[in-house]
């Protein structure tokens, strides 16, 4: 398996955004909302590097379900947000691939009223964006390839691996649908 971004240049990565975040908030209470499942490891390291006043949500949002490398129909489930109206939000996911899952979630959430969203990534993949989204915090920008580990999965399995690794060709193309 090919490892594209270890597990220690990650958590390295993770310092920087924290301060990047903190020197925005400067203090200000936040509602992280984490789109489940993939943001799981990101947002678990992430909150506990952040030295400040924290909410944490979360949201069911997928485009990718079962043994799938290419997205198909955007399914949300929004019941676990609270409200968010007046609070400082920061929407988190794992990937920012065509933006169809994050723009869709940015217009929702706006939709309840925050005081201000920014929206932040651990990877953003070259190449396949559809719609303008720039994401407030981005970790890593990578090529367009389908990764695996630390919360990004195939099939539901992988998501435990401490870094970011290409999947394997074997693995994807035979089982790829359209």
């Amino acid at each position: 398996m090919q490892i594209l971004i270890t597990a220690e240049r990650i958590q390295e990565r993770l310092d920087e955004l924290a301060v990047e975040i903190k020197q925005h908030y400067r203090e200000q209470p936040i509602t992280i909302v984490g789109v489940l499942t993939g943001c799981l490891m990101f947002l678990a390291d992430l909150v506990r590097r952040l030295d400040m006043p924290v909410r944490l949500a979360l949201i069911q949002a997928s485009s990718y379900r079962g043994a799938v490398t290419r997205p198909g129909e955007l399914q949300v489930q929004a019941e676990l947000v609270p409200d968010l109206r007046g609070r400082h939000v920061l929407l988190l996911d794992d990937i920012l691939d065509t933006g169809r899952t994050l723009g869709h979630l940015v217009g929702q959430l706006r939709g309840l009223e925050p005081a201000s969203l920014r929206v932040g990534v651990l990877l953003r993949k070259e190449g396949r964006q559809e719609l303008p989204l720039e994401p407030d915090y981005c970790g890593f920008r990578i090529p367009d390839l389908f990764v695996i580990g630390y919360g990004l999965d195939f099939n539901d399995e992988y998501r435990h691996l401490p870094h970011v690794a290409v999947l394997p060709a074997a693995t994807s193309s035979t089982t790829d649908r359209a």
